[in-house]
């Protein structure tokens, strides 16, 4: 599989405004280590190779237990979430398989995240779980390979 184009290459504004959207995360108020959940989650749904190496990577990188980031498409069966994770994480599911059922975002998934998040923090969430998935949407169309990825503090 070889990689179709460079978006930073080829389109460097629409790249820069993608990195735009991960600076506003950071000043968010969305706890990191749940955004990074919300990225790995959606990346795996996705089937994004790039952006779930990348996000295990960071996740590693910013010490959570391996525990945490190998069982995160389980979830539901394992005590290593916070409730707080758990509503973000199930939000992120609703909303990237919008197409999978008749009522996308279901009320109760809603007013479960809605109950651990303050209104600020969950338009964060939102746009969080939109990000990533606008990440991997560009990532799985382009064929941007995996495993190249290396976190900022060095390996991976």
């Amino acid at each position: 599989m070889s990689q179709r184009l460079s978006m930073p290459e080829v389109a460097p504004a629409a790249y820069e405004a993608m990195l735009g959207l991960e600076r506003f995360m950071r000043s968010s108020g969305l706890p990191k280590s749940t955004y990074e959940l919300v990225k790995l989650r959606a990346s795996q749904i996705n089937s994004c190779g790039l952006c779930v190496d990348m996000h295990a990577n960071d996740m590693k990188e910013a010490g959570e237990s391996l525990e945490r980031i190998f069982s995160v498409a389980a979830w539901r069966e394992t005590s290593y979430y916070t409730d707080a994770e758990r509503a973000a994480l199930a939000l992120t599911e609703e909303a990237t398989r919008l197409a999978d059922r008749s009522e996308a975002v279901p009320d109760h998934v809603w007013d479960e995240a809605a109950k651990h998040y303050e209104p600020p923090v969950l338009a964060a969430l939102v746009m969080a779980i939109a990000t990533i998935n606008a990440w991997n949407r560009i990532g799985v169309t382009l064929r941007v390979p995996a495993g190249a990825y290396r976190p900022r503090g060095g390996q991976a």
